[in-house]
């Protein structure tokens, strides 16, 4: 059974801004305070996980001990069928050490060639774990297709690429909010509130 939320303060378990945008948008309606990783100074723990669920729950678990606080942190990525679910955990170290992602996004290309399998998902696991070690975990998904060359400079890492099924723009031309009501977070997110948040 997950646990409620009945504090005002959490933290976002996250150095990657975009991310913390995305995250503070869809915790907006629960009045919630929410500071990021780097606003705290908090250390990015080491994602040693094999899975996306694995993950979050070492980047909540690390950032609960060390703030104090709540703590909400989110792994994700993109599984390409044809690459047969790659990058998936590793999908922020295809861009390299700068997490370059219009670098990650050339080499899902690249790697793709001309496989005529161009279907993917993304995947988001989310955790929230407090300072006395409890934590919950929630994951989502959306399939879609991939297009090449990426299309809109909205979101951030492969949502230029990615096409959600019965849509025809990407991640990366859709207006947050239409994004925000079909993407795997908000699939994840819709978990969370309904478990921890919803009265």
């Amino acid at each position: 059974m997950p646990r409620r939320f009945t504090g005002n303060d959490l933290v976002i378990a996250s150095h990657n801004p975009g991310k913390v945008v995305e995250i503070r948008d869809l915790l907006r309606p629960w009045s919630v305070q929410v500071r990021s990783s780097s606003e705290l100074d908090l250390p990015e723990p080491e994602e040693t996980g094999t899975t996306f669920v694995a993950n979050a729950e070492l980047k909540a678990r690390d950032a609960a001990l060390r703030s104090g606080l709540p703590a909400l942190a989110d792994d994700s990525g993109l599984a390409v069928h044809a690459l047969g679910g790659e990058p998936g955990i590793y999908s922020a170290r295809w861009g390299g050490p700068t997490k370059d992602f219009a670098a990650a996004m050339a080499r899902v290309h690249r790697e793709l060639g001309a496989a005529a399998d161009r279907s993917a998902h993304f995947v988001s696991a989310l955790a929230l774990a407090w300072p006395d070690g409890h934590c919950d975990t929630f994951e989502g998904r959306v399939d879609g297709t991939l297009v090449w060359p990426p299309r809109g400079s909205r979101g951030f890492g492969y949502d230029p690429m990615f096409v959600a099924d019965g849509r025809s723009l990407t991640f990366g031309e859709m207006e947050p909010d239409e994004k925000h009501a079909i993407s795997h977070r908000a699939d994840a997110f819709a978990k969370l509130i309904a478990g921890c948040f919803a009265d």
